[in-house]
């Protein structure tokens, strides 16, 4: 009987590391371009929250510039203290809010909806009907909207045929907020679909075919299985989608802005654009960014506490 050496030698764990780096190296080659990215335009930007801090001149950079007095607190008590910032804030809020209420669930019920298709080729013609406005620019969205919402569009031609008055829908700030939250359900509804039929494809069939069995219909099986099958994914989505609670497209904002609803159509994005590059006050309008960056990380953070208590699903 052979005799088992006393000792073997063992691989250094720096020679482990390398041998894996080497059998996976194309692996890390392509995970550094979005690391490098993530890097540069994530990560190295947070420096300049300090100018939030500080005096800011730009001839002195984010370095050579003074710290603001009231111990750096200058600028964040001025934020606190400027009745309009709470005028920008309420109307961000209020805006994202509704957004999130009525587009959040408009994927899932498409994704639903797509997925009680039977026939293939109907299915594919909606996805890519649906999927094409995400591809559109901004500008070509608003330039669309005023194109068909304008005195002598063909929505108030419409109207005014029908007898009806004609309806100033892009200087009314009663119509600000549903024409935004619309044009966002129009433009990303099939894209964001994608998530939900990937999640909806990954289910147990078997489950259905004992559903059918026990004489439950498309109705019960949609409640009993398809929903709670994808409920984790919908939860992950709402977490991340309450990260943007506070982020508004201030480029569509700032297209469809006037004179006549800016008292619901200036939010926080479009209020930072104007202090800090219209009116250079570099420091006042970091403040105002470091407060919304703030508010976003409260709600990922309380959503996230909710939903880990409620379910087993969380981000941490």
């Amino acid at each position: 009987m052979s005799q088992i050496p006393a000792e073997v030698p063992k691989k250094t764990l720096g020679r482990r590391i390398y041998k894996a780096f080497l059998r996976d190296r194309w692996l890390y080659l392509i995970m550094l371009i979005p690391a490098v990215y993530y890097v540069l335009f994530h990560y190295y930007p947070m420096y300049g929250v300090t100018i939030a801090f500080k005096q800011y001149k730009p001839k002195l950079g984010i370095i050579g510039s003074p710290w603001a007095s009231q111990n750096g607190m200058k600028y964040i008590l001025q934020v606190v203290k400027d009745p309009y910032f709470w005028t920008v804030f309420k109307n961000t809020i209020v805006l994202n809010l509704v957004n999130l209420l009525i587009t959040f669930p408009a994927p899932i019920v498409l994704a639903l909806l797509l997925n009680e298709v039977s026939s293939a080729r109907y299915k594919r013609v909606v996805q890519t009907i649906t999927y094409l406005p995400h591809f559109l620019s901004t500008v070509v969205v608003v330039g669309m909207m005023n194109t068909m919402f304008n005195s002598t569009g063909i929505v108030n031609e419409i109207i005014s045929s029908l007898g009806f008055e004609k309806i100033a829908f892009l200087n009314d700030a009663a119509y600000f907020r549903p024409m935004y939250i619309g044009s966002n359900i129009w433009q990303n509804i099939g894209w964001d679909s994608i998530i939900f039929l990937s999640a909806l494809s990954g289910l147990d069939m078997e489950l259905y075919e004992a559903a059918r069995i026990d004489g439950a219909g498309r109705w019960k099986q949609t409640l009993h299985i398809t929903i709670p099958g994808i409920l984790p994914t919908i939860i992950i989505m709402l977490i991340l989608a309450m990260g943007k609670i506070m982020n508004v497209s201030y480029q569509k904002v700032l297209l469809m802005m006037t004179g006549s609803n800016q008292s619901v159509s200036d939010v926080i994005s479009t209020y930072v654009y104007r202090r800090g590059i219209t009116k250079a006050d570099f420091s006042y309008a970091t403040a105002v960014n470091l407060f919304q960056s703030l508010v976003s990380l409260l709600f990922v953070g309380v959503t996230n506490w909710i939903s880990r208590r409620t379910s087993e699903t969380s981000l941490w």
